[in-house]
């Protein structure tokens, strides 16, 4: 009799309503464990355990789908916060956004091909924009210097920057490059270059670059110009 009522109480559980909310996690988590080329609408369906006509009614299509995806990981970047002046509140913002795109190595990419295609940035995107604007205005930025600082920030405001190469460990040899040998004697500079900045690869950056010094370095640098030019237009 317990177990036949245990059965019936389980039956009667009322199942979770499908939601926006929910068709996006869903497609969030599915993209974090395999990327965003292995996302479909089937296999979000299956993981919410409905047909996959039932999304359709909270998003329209696949680049809908993308665009709220984006929102969704917008709004895991911290809020302003509260004490501190424009500098330090804008750095604490990138790193935030810079640690949630650690968590969805995916997003840049995505990012990226929908500011592209897009008139305008997404609803949450634009949120964002809008209040890192107001930051810099409250900071006593002048509006035509705020205009340049977000063209000198770039995707730097979102986590990410573009890279001119590309240095991760893991890449497979390219077929066509030179012989150590005739590239050192024929490219010095880069050589020496490479060669100063190469890390242990028992360290634990590994080999190449350290993605998040760089990123800061490069973070703090435009900051710190940008602080100079606010003074200047004072």
């Amino acid at each position: 009799m317990v177990e036949i009522a245990a059965q019936a109480g389980a039956v009667a559980q009322p199942r979770v309503p499908l939601s926006r909310t929910r068709v996006l996690g869903a497609a969030v988590a599915l993209a974090d464990d395999g990327g965003v080329d292995a996302l479909s609408m089937r296999r979000i369906a299956q993981a919410l355990g409905v047909v996959p006509m039932a999304l359709y009614k909270h998003v329209a299509n696949k680049n809908e789908l993308l665009d709220g995806m984006i929102d969704v990981l917008v709004g895991e970047i911290d809020p302003p916060a509260d004490g501190t002046g424009w500098k330090d509140t804008v750095r604490l913002r990138v790193l935030s956004a810079r640690r949630m795109l650690l968590r969805h190595p995916w997003a840049p990419e995505v990012i990226e091909a929908r500011m592209k295609a897009r008139a305008t940035p997404t609803p949450a995107l634009l949120a964002y924009l809008d209040s890192m604007v107001g930051i810099l205005r409250a900071g006593g930025f002048p509006v035509d210097l705020v205009h340049h600082a977000l063209h000198v920030m770039g995707s730097r405001l979102l986590g990410f920057s573009q890279e001119l190469f590309e240095d991760r460990p893991g890449r497979a040899p390219d077929a066509d490059a030179l012989p150590a040998e005739e590239m050192a004697a024929r490219f010095p500079h880069l050589t020496e270059l490479a060669m100063a900045v190469a890390h242990d690869p028992e360290s634990v950056v590994g080999s190449g670059c350290d993605d998040q010094f760089e990123f800061e370095f490069a973070l703090d640098l435009t900051l710190d110009g940008l602080e100079r030019l606010r003074l200047g237009a004072a």
